[in-house]
């Protein structure tokens, strides 16, 4: 996607920090309205505060604009208004905050030193920090959701896309950047089962001491999670049943506020939950403490020289690696077809993902590491070998990241070319639907200007808008 559609089609997100408060603190004094939508004021110096970092972003980016950046910032300000009001009138649901807000006031308290100086710096109490950043990311978040809201029906024919691609001038055409296709086998440890084992124990020592008042779950996330978005908020976290796994979902579902859960399985690993509050709007707040099973050094040895054993034989030609992932691989998505790998697993993870619609066997070197692709691990593995070549066996991680070896082989390597319609299909889909996205959201900010109430400064009514109609 280019710069510009991106830019359309994403909500702003003001970055949160100590410094940027503290400079909106220093110019109250000078502050005014300069635009008003729906009944929403927006101050002169959340433009200016803004203008700066697009400004910066774009520096970052190596990207320039022709637009005067407190147009654009203004603009993208007013977007997020009467996406905010929209939302509100329509209804959509939108998840809590609370847990967003605890890690921003974490992350400022650690920036200024204390609780103390933080307070000093922003001449206010955390609470009402708390408070400003509350409101704050709660306009974001239903800005974000009636946006999402909008374009979540839009879909691509075959004919479309046909039709948008022939149309593309060439210096439209994206270069398809050089791709992998490539073969795997897996093996997780052996000794899985007494792993899984070793952690549930402890999961089960961990509710008893909150039970028993010992610690509180919090704490325990702090010290023990090994869930890296959660652990350095207490656990803490605000979402929909929808939107979690369903063994989770179920035990959150069962608790009263307050109530520990036993521990729970999923994909991820163990769990215990605590739900804070009774759910609100099908919204639940909980915290929760994850462990993954933990191996000896002995116990993760193990399939990596089993899969060097192999190694040695596919090399020697005793056996193919099309036989060898069948007979020994544990992966399910790629043993039954020659150990080629796919987005399968991606795609069972994130079903909301499918009309992204990934390439179902090439990957780009910025796919490994990255939600779309596959381990840095095995981009190692492959940048080291020839076409038909076998990697040694190495460690890695699964999607949900638990411990397994593998070793690879490099099917293919599709040079850096200009897409076309035949080889490249999916990525042209891609673009066509975010185009048509963008043009059925266009359409709709358009009614919607028209059916709120706007107001804009003189001194911003001369500048460049990517909506006209702003000016009534």
């Amino acid at each position: 996607m280019n710069k510009k559609v991106l830019s359309a089609l994403l909500t702003i997100c003001i970055i949160f920090s100590a410094s940027f408060l503290a400079a909106q603190k220093r110019q109250v004094m000078l502050d005014r309205v300069v635009a008003i939508v729906g009944g929403s004021a927006i101050l002169y110096s959340d433009v200016a505060m803004y203008a700066q970092q697009i400004v910066q972003e774009r520096r970052s980016q190596g990207y320039t604009s022709d637009r005067d950046p407190m147009n654009e910032s203004l603009e993208a300000l007013m977007k997020q208004k009467l996406l905010f009001h929209q939302s509100q009138i329509d209804s959509i649901p939108v998840n809590d905050v609370e847990a967003q807000v605890s890690e921003h006031i974490d992350g400022m308290i650690a920036e200024a030193g204390s609780v103390s100086k933080l307070e000093e710096q922003q001449h206010m109490k955390v609470f009402n920090l708390r408070q400003v950043l509350y409101t704050r990311l709660s306009e974001q978040n239903a800005a974000r959701a009636m946006q999402s809201h909008v374009i979540s029906d839009v879909t691509v024919t075959p004919g479309e896309v046909e039709i948008f691609f022939k149309d593309l001038k060439e210096e439209d055409i994206p270069l398809i950047p050089e791709q992998y296709v490539y073969s795997q086998i897996v093996r997780y440890p052996s000794s899985q089962a007494e792993a899984k084992l070793r952690t549930k124990e402890r999961l089960l020592e961990m509710r008893e001491r909150i039970i028993s008042g010992k610690s509180t779950i919090d704490l325990l996330a702090r010290t023990y999670s090994d869930d890296p978005g959660t652990a350095m908020r207490g656990g803490l976290m605000s979402s929909t049943a929808n939107e979690l796994t369903a063994p989770f979902a179920d035990a959150l579902a069962e608790l009263k506020a307050g109530q520990v859960s036993e521990v729970v399985e999923t994909e991820f690993g163990f769990h215990i939950i605590q739900l804070q509050d009774e759910p609100k709007n099908g919204v639940f707040t909980f915290r929760h403490v994850l462990l993954k099973p933990d191996y000896t050094v002995e116990e993760l040895v193990e399939p990596i020289e089993f899969l060097d054993s192999l190694k040695n034989l596919i090399r020697t030609d005793s056996i193919t690696f099309e036989k060898a992932a069948a007979d020994h691989s544990d992966d399910i998505y790629s043993k039954k077809n020659g150990g080629i790998v796919t987005n399968h697993d991606i795609l069972t993870k994130y079903p909301n993902l499918s009309n992204v619609k990934f390439s179902a066997t090439k990957f780009k070197k910025d796919d490994f590491g990255s939600l779309g692709g596959k381990s840095l691990e095995d981009y190692y593995a492959l940048s080291k070998l020839k076409i038909g070549e076998v990697s040694d066996a190495y460690q890695s991680e699964d999607l949900n990241g638990n411990e397994l070896a593998r070793i690879v082989k490099l099917i293919e390597i599709i040079p850096t070319h200009p897409a076309s319609l035949v080889d490249d299909y999916l990525a042209i889909e891609k673009m066509a639907l975010e185009q048509k996205q963008l043009n059925v959201f266009n359409k709709w900010m358009e009614d919607k200007i028209n059916q709120h109430y706007v107001f804009v400064d003189p001194e911003f009514r001369k500048g460049e808008f990517e909506f006209k109609n702003w000016i009534k």
